[in-house]
């Protein structure tokens, strides 16, 4: 009775007499059939392992490869460090900060050493890697024109300084009665004047030309600078425009700025724009005539409107101004030894109390 199969085997309540089975054959038909029945849970768990180990693979892929790049930061450039293999410390050592160039800070630093009228301000010590004082490090607000420094960086980083540009429709789309380089539709620039332009008169139609040439639309381009954002952990930044003009989905912080400043620094043409009180452009018109033209800076520290921080010497930086924002000012100076601070202001009342915010701000680097 070998050949038999389980599938034959009779209703229990048919005795296996009355079928022609012995009661060892009948004893072990049962035995088959348990063993078959053992075999099918046993193949059912194992499936079901391989299945559930499967999902686990694909919702950590999922995770890593697609949610990763929604995940927001917070303080990236933290001051802890991290612990990785090594030989020297039993098994063990402190790995460099990967912001070991960067002065980092987890909140306010010093305020108690600065009674400052501006909502929010930062002092960094561009030598030791020090913050020298924080208020609201991170609070996000509108930056006003200070965006500019991050459309310079997009612009020198993946734009043609020489290319001419034809101003177009698009560079009278800004707010009637801010800061203009008074570009007209026609007229052929290059992207280099453009940039000067956009930094030294703090020109929005200058910073719209800039965005479409080099991103190929303003919305293109401005998905560069939060890319670029990214990029350097400016994680409480986002921009939706490349001048700065008041947008809700439009802000960044002190510290960010600071790191966006610190990007730009890479660059010796920006550093030339941001250090000049005036510059002198020739260019052609719509009507194919020439045109020459010189802008004017927008920093009170260069037109002598504003007096001069008594133990500093100022190199430059960039203002931002609009009634969302306040009076902003990020600004690059050093101190009689030649030793670098960058001084951020958030949100001054008006441009008197920004240079007297400023200047006691840069007072801190003495001590």
């Amino acid at each position: 009775m070998s050949g038999v199969k389980c599938t034959n085997k009779p209703k229990p309540d048919v005795s296996p007499e009355a079928l022609g089975y012995t009661k060892r054959e009948w004893d072990r038909i049962n035995a088959i059939d348990a063993k078959e029945q053992r075999h099918q849970i046993h193949l059912f768990l194992v499936l079901a392992l391989l299945l559930a180990i499967v999902i686990f693979m694909l919702v950590m892929v999922y995770q890593v490869v697609w949610r990763s790049h929604d995940y927001q930061l917070v303080l990236p450039y933290g001051s802890s460090r991290v612990l990785v293999e090594g030989r020297n410390i039993s098994g063990m050592e402190l790995a460099p900060s990967f912001a070991q160039d960067l002065a980092v800070a987890d909140g306010d630093v010093n305020t108690d050493m600065l009674n400052i009228g501006a909502l929010s301000a930062g002092l960094f010590d561009l030598t030791s890697n020090r913050v020298v004082y924080g208020k609201d490090l991170f609070a996000t607000r509108s930056p006003a024109s200070m965006t500019k420094i991050m459309t310079a960086i997009v612009a020198l980083k993946y734009g043609n300084l020489d290319d001419i540009v034809v101003v177009t429709e698009t560079a009278l789309n800004v707010e009637y009665g801010s800061s203009v380089c008074d570009v007209k539709v026609g007229d052929r620039l290059s992207l280099k004047q453009l940039l000067y332009g956009m930094i030294v008169a703090s020109g929005n139609d200058a910073a719209m030309m800039v965005a479409e040439h080099v991103g190929g639309s303003v919305a293109g381009f401005v998905e560069m600078m939060n890319d670029e954002a990214r990029r350097i952990g400016a994680t409480r930044t986002h921009f939706n425009n490349p001048h700065g003009l008041t947008d809700p989905e439009h802000y960044t912080c002190v510290y960010d700025l600071y790191l966006i400043f610190n990007e730009g620094m890479k660059y010796d043409l920006f550093m030339d724009m941001i250090s000049r009180s005036n510059f002198y452009a020739e260019y052609t018109a719509g009507d194919e005539t020439g045109r020459a033209v010189t802008w004017e800076t927008t920093n009170h520290y260069f037109t002598g409107e504003a007096p001069l921080p008594e133990t500093m010497i100022v190199y430059g930086g960039k203002t931002g101004t609009t009634e969302d924002a306040g009076a902003c000012l990020i600004l690059l100076a050093k101190d009689l030894y030649g030793n670098p601070f960058l001084g951020v202001i958030m949100h001054s009342e008006d441009k008197d109390a920004l240079y007297l915010d400023m200047n006691g701000l840069l007072a801190l680097a003495a001590t």
